[in-house]
């Protein structure tokens, strides 16, 4: 099919490459023209795994492009909306400006019998006023909204080989048109057997915003436990490891530490309250408010438990900081908590050394007040602490045997639970974790 992919930052990127990866005829448009040059020579400006090799082999051969011009759409049949909703600069909600924006702009190229699909995370009730501007324009093309359920690490996978997919369909007579042709876009993903949920516009925009909600709410409350762990010495790796065995719970997801980041859940559960604040429903999810709380808590309590493990003195300490994208396999450094703690530690007056596979050059953009160090021998040199705070595999299976000699303390903070305490104890670390006194 021929597809168009409006908007070609991260979401509208792997969209658009891993369409054409599936033999789609694809242009992707973005009024960003120093991205469009990037993505035309397949450097994408971020690091995405596997998104390079697709992005090059595609645009080899002709499957393919980018460009500024929307009237490149006007020859597609399905055009994805892929735009970023960012927060509403000093409010929680939704900036749906670059949605509304993209709508109108692609509107005018949008032929009878063609289809509009969202994959924006947007608050319910986006997707109908997009159909009515739409309609305006074109009465005779549909919009669906299709959310898109992407993990940052391994997006070009979940788009390939997604584990469910969701349609959002209009009323009357366009739903078998919008269906027939988001069937033909993923035809392979739903020969392979890949669940298929059919639904509403109400229902497919809330599909996103409450499976955000939920794992949010996962992860800070088994935040919340390593805090009563810590007060009462229990071990809240092995709490989480028997309550996840319950299939009701499940175990991912149940990972004390420094807490959730990223583009996503952060935005998205404060602009679900907003939305539910505007229909009237401000009670409903008042607990999304104190998730958001503990989440935010646990980045000051990583400073304090490294300020307690220094004796309660971080002026003028040295520090290292291992990792600064919000999580491993990416340079995303949007709400880091990695990267709030080490600009926490260096207020305060210590010396800190930050270091991370690929999220340096984002990192010092935003904060060039911190020290940065591309090797991490080098970055731990000389250090009285070390901070493990995005779980790289090369910072898991660092040896503490072989570290002894490089930093000039002994004290590990284990920001993501994720190193064998007894190993790093018995060559001779004060080993600190999170709810695991």
């Amino acid at each position: 099919m021929k597809l168009s992919v409006i908007g070609c930052g991260y979401l509208g990127a792997v969209h658009a490459a891993c369409m054409a990866e599936l033999g789609h005829e694809v242009v992707g448009i973005d009024v960003d023209a120093t991205k469009v040059t990037g993505l035309s020579a397949a450097q994408p400006g971020l690091y995405e795994p596997g998104l390079v090799e697709i992005l090059a082999r595609n645009l080899a051969n002709g499957r393919l492009r980018f460009t500024t011009d929307y009237a490149a759409a006007a020859e597609a049949k399905v055009h994805f909306l892929g735009v970023g909703t960012p927060q509403k600069r000093g409010e929680n909600a939704a900036d749906l400006a670059y949605v509304f924006a993209a709508l109108d702009s692609l509107a005018p190229y949008v032929a009878p019998g063609a289809l509009v699909v969202g994959k924006s995370t947007v608050p319910v009730g986006t997707a109908a006023t997009l159909e009515t501007r739409l309609h305006e324009v074109q009465p005779e093309a549909a919009l669906a909204w299709n959310p898109e359920f992407l993990r940052e690490g391994v997006a070009v996978a979940d788009t390939i080989s997604p584990d469910r997919i969701v349609y959002g369909l209009p009323a009357g007579d366009q739903a078998e048109l919008a269906q027939a042709l988001l069937d033909e876009v993923y035809a392979q993903a739903l020969a392979a057997g890949t669940p298929l949920v059919v639904a509403d516009y109400a229902t497919a925009e809330l599909v996103k915003v409450a499976a955000n909600a939920f794992l949010a709410t996962k992860i800070s409350f088994i935040n919340a436990m390593s805090e009563i762990a810590d007060t009462v010495g229990a071990d809240v790796t092995k709490l989480a490891d028997a309550i996840g065995y319950d299939a009701r719970i499940g175990r991912k997801f149940l990972n004390a530490g420094v807490g959730f980041g990223g583009g996503c859940l952060p935005k998205d559960i404060r602009a679900f309250r907003a939305r539910a604040e505007e229909l009237g429903l401000s009670d409903t999810l008042t607990f999304l408010k104190e998730v958001d709380t503990i989440n935010l808590r646990q980045r000051e309590r990583v400073v304090q438990l490294t300020e307690e493990a220094l004796g309660g003195q971080l002026m003028d300490r040295r520090v290292a900081v291992l990792g600064l994208a919000f999580k491993p396999e990416s340079d995303d450094i949007r709400d880091s908590p990695a990267l709030d703690v080490a600009v926490r530690l260096h207020g305060l007056g210590a010396e800190v050394a930050c270091t991370d596979p690929k999220a340096i050059p984002n990192a010092a953009r935003r904060h060039p007040q911190l020290h940065y160090v591309e090797d991490t021998f080098e970055t731990l040199r000389d250090a009285e602490a070390v901070l493990l705070l995005t779980e790289w595999s090369q910072y898991r299976e660092l040896q503490p045997e072989a570290l002894a000699e490089v930093t000039s303390g002994r004290i590990v903070i284990d920001g993501r639970n994720v190193l064998d305490p007894a190993r790093w104890r018995t060559a001779g670390w004060t080993y600190v974790g999170i709810g695991r006194s």
